[in-house]
């Protein structure tokens, strides 16, 4: 997910279809490969402070639709069967209509939604990154797992592990850096099997070396780009130190580009609509893990 960006169907152009993920029984989270420097299995009722922070809307980019709050309307957790298979119980971000809302800048938003950043709190450089997420479909939805660096974007680079804009059969990974931000060519989807589709449980993750990043969505390389391909286009500026992100978008100019709805909200469908309004829209997160090999 873009922090500045202006995502333009010719990024799209360049997305490569690779073969499907088959069915699987239940994931089962595998023994991480290395050391443990970051977990979060979303086991309490409330949001660990001391690993992740709340975003209010001060900035606001890719004509989004929603303003981000800290609240327990949309930054929630649930166990047993509300956790729909989250053994340890689930992070829950979920966008709700809310017409007419005030942010403290004095922008008016007709939804309000979670983003949860480690900035400042959890970085690192180098290592293996994932998390298990279920999704919700409808066009115009826009959660997203990633990765931002310091200072400033793109300088600082971005590594999105997962994006979703509301189809379904397809999720998407990318990495922008300065020279290939916006219409970056280092962009790719992975079309998913009909009966395990984005609506299931999967596991996406990207492995970060010195030399690239290699996407992998259940276990299954998906995407790689590596520091030579990017030098094609700009400084590699991928030594340096990440956060991660974990945060639900409404409408905006990623899901218009593909959808190309204006009405009734731009990017976003009738249908996303009705599924916010009757909360139903949510992004659940049974855990976040990052390890080091060595």
């Amino acid at each position: 997910m873009l922090y500045k960006k202006y995502f333009f169907a010719a990024a799209m152009a360049a997305i490569i279809a690779l073969p499907a993920l088959s069915q699987t029984k239940k994931p089962v989270a595998a023994k991480p490969a290395g050391k443990v420097i970051f977990f979060d299995d979303f086991s309490g009722n409330k949001l660990d402070r001391s690993k992740w922070t709340p975003i209010v809307t001060g900035f606001h980019v890719n004509d989004e639709l929603q303003a981000y709050v800290d609240s327990a309307n949309v930054i929630s957790f649930v166990n047993g069967a509300a956790a729909e298979g989250a053994r340890n119980g689930a992070l829950v971000l979920s966008p709700r209509y809310s017409p007419g809302f005030r942010t403290f800048d004095g922008q008016t938003f007709d939804f309000i939604s979670g983003r949860l950043t480690t900035i400042n709190k959890f970085d690192f450089t180098y290592g293996t990154a994932e998390a298990r997420i279920k999704l919700v479909a409808a066009d115009g939805l826009w959660p997203a797992w990633w990765m931002l660096g310091y200072p400033n974007w793109p300088a600082g680079g971005e590594t999105d592990i997962m994006e979703f804009i509301g189809e379904a059969d397809w999720v998407s990974a990318a990495v922008h850096g300065p020279g290939y931000s916006g219409e970056t060519p280092f962009v790719n989807r992975l079309y998913l099997n009909k009966n395990n589709d984005a609506t299931k449980w999967h596991t996406y993750a990207v492995d970060w070396t010195p030399e690239s990043f290699v996407f992998k969505y259940d276990g299954v390389p998906m995407f790689r780009v590596t520091k030579t391909m990017a030098q094609h286009y700009g400084k590699w500026v991928f030594t340096d130190k990440q956060y991660l992100i974990l945060n639900f978008a409404v409408g905006g100019i990623y899901p218009f580009k593909i959808n190309g709805l204006k009405k009734p909200y731009y990017g976003l469908s009738e249908k996303a609509l009705n599924l916010i309004k009757n909360q139903k829209a949510k992004m659940l997160v049974d855990w976040v893990r990052v390890t080091k090999k060595g």
